[in-house]
């Protein structure tokens, strides 16, 4: 039981630093305008394709669940 109590207290504190970072850093990156993202605009028409936006938070979702679950066994 106390095994479990404390790799949750560690799970919660090594999510609770990665939201910090990303909050923090968040207004310096340009998420969503990066290189390789598609923005078209003609006359009245404006579409956005945020290919390389998705695969980078793709592989931040997937390095985070990877981590949670690895803490879990």
């Amino acid at each position: 039981m106390v095994s479990e109590i404390g790799k949750a207290t560690i799970l919660l504190g090594v999510i609770l630093v990665i939201l910090g970072f990303f909050l923090n850093m968040m207004p310096n990156w340009r998420l969503g305008k990066l290189p390789g993202d598609i923005f078209i605009q003609r006359h009245n028409v404006s579409i956005y394709i945020p290919i390389v936006t998705s695969v980078v938070l793709s592989v931040v979702l997937s390095l985070l669940l990877w981590v949670v679950t690895s803490l879990r066994r």
